[in-house]
């Protein structure tokens, strides 16, 4: 299914400064191939509140090979607990070989992230993408002032549209705040992965995220060897 110009301005107007539940409603009604990013706190927040919506939600998320042991058993929980098809994408070998063979395990932190993050993420992530009409994510707006402080509840996906498709995005958790979704969690009892525990706020590969202090933002424990600005992976690519 495709949205007209039209109707996407309309769409938009609708769920501007909507709740989460409001336009993850609209996100399902609108659309039957369509799927939800799942990888940290914000996503699982998301899972439950479409659990409730519709139980055949579909569901996806990105090994990289590099993830955290605890991140791996998070996954599984999650499948369990909801009793989900989590489809799991993995990046392509022969460039991941040539990567790794040519400038090792650990050439991010000289030539910074970028290539690694193409090539076990990006390319995962596009092929997936490039199979949905839309997509389902938990990006805040609160998660980085630099990248992601203009996000709507609803957009095109530019960086990962095509000539024949217009892929739609929507970000129900936008304007909620990390306070916002771990109320969320404890109130309803629902699955985190237990690196949050030991002080780690934003999680993704286990070389390139460590815990945070107290004072310093949940981005700042993702890249830290990298500039503190425009810290995104690309998966967003709208935003990098």
């Amino acid at each position: 299914m495709s949205l007209s110009k039209a109707d996407f301005d309309s769409i938009q107007s609708e769920l501007e400064g909507k709740n989460p539940r409001t336009v993850l409603k609209a996100a399902l009604s609108q659309f039957d191939n369509i799927a939800i990013s799942f990888s940290g706190a914000e996503d699982v927040v998301l899972i439950d509140l479409a659990y409730q919506i519709n139980k055949n939600i579909k569901v996806f998320t990105l090994d990289t090979g590099r993830l955290h042991s605890e991140t791996y058993r998070y996954i599984e929980e999650v499948r369990k607990h909801y009793q989900l098809d989590i489809e799991i994408l993995t990046p392509e070998n022969s460039p991941l070989e040539k990567l790794v063979s040519t400038k090792g395990l650990f050439s991010f932190y000289e030539d910074g992230h970028k290539e690694c993050c193409g090539i076990r993420k990006i390319e995962p992530l596009r092929r997936k993408l490039s199979s949905l009409d839309a997509w389902i994510t938990g990006q805040r707006k609160d998660q980085s002032l630099d990248t992601r402080q203009n996000i709507g509840e609803i957009e095109i996906d530019d960086a990962f549209s095509s000539d024949e498709k217009t892929l739609i995005k929507f970000n129900p958790l936008a304007n909620w705040t990390s306070a916002q979704v771990w109320d969320y969690i404890e109130a309803y009892q629902v699955p985190y992965n237990k690196l949050h525990e030991q002080g780690f706020k934003s999680i993704g590969c286990e070389p390139c995220t460590r815990p945070t202090r107290p004072n310093q933002h949940e981005r700042e424990g993702r890249w830290w060897w990298e500039d503190s600005g425009h810290k995104e992976c690309g998966l967003h690519a709208k935003n990098s």
